[in-house]
């Protein structure tokens, strides 16, 4: 997977296409797909809060398969929707590379696990 830009409240997560997350049948599985939106909120959260997002954890995330990808490129577009003291929640668009139409659509919810204060 290759990070192509983090915002503030945004990232753009390109997993190229490998023999490893593609299905009999030339398609990209849908694990590899669950984990470009995982990843794309977790940059999304770091352009936000810095290193104090490292600790955090995905708490929930939701999947849902619109259209069969082709094996090309996929892309995963993410927006934090809402960041408060102790959650963040997020949306992904995932997309074909050079395609127009959502392939996938995810939601997720990231536990933000604070550092102890140093003594």
């Amino acid at each position: 997977m290759e990070i192509e830009s983090v915002g503030p409240n945004t990232s753009r997560i390109r997993m190229h296409l490998t023999e490893h997350n593609t299905r009999p049948g030339g398609t990209i599985s849908g694990p590899a797909m669950f984990t470009l939106a995982d990843l794309a909120i977790y940059a999304a959260l770091l352009g936000r809060l810095g290193s104090d997002a490292i600790p955090s954890v995905t708490s929930n995330l939701n999947i849902t398969f619109l259209l069969r990808p082709p094996a090309r490129d996929v892309i995963a577009e993410a927006r934090l929707v809402r960041v408060g003291r102790r959650l963040a929640y997020a949306e992904v668009a995932l997309y074909s590379d050079g395609g127009t139409e959502m392939i996938a659509h995810a939601t997720g919810t990231y536990a933000i696990v604070l550092s102890p204060p140093k003594a």
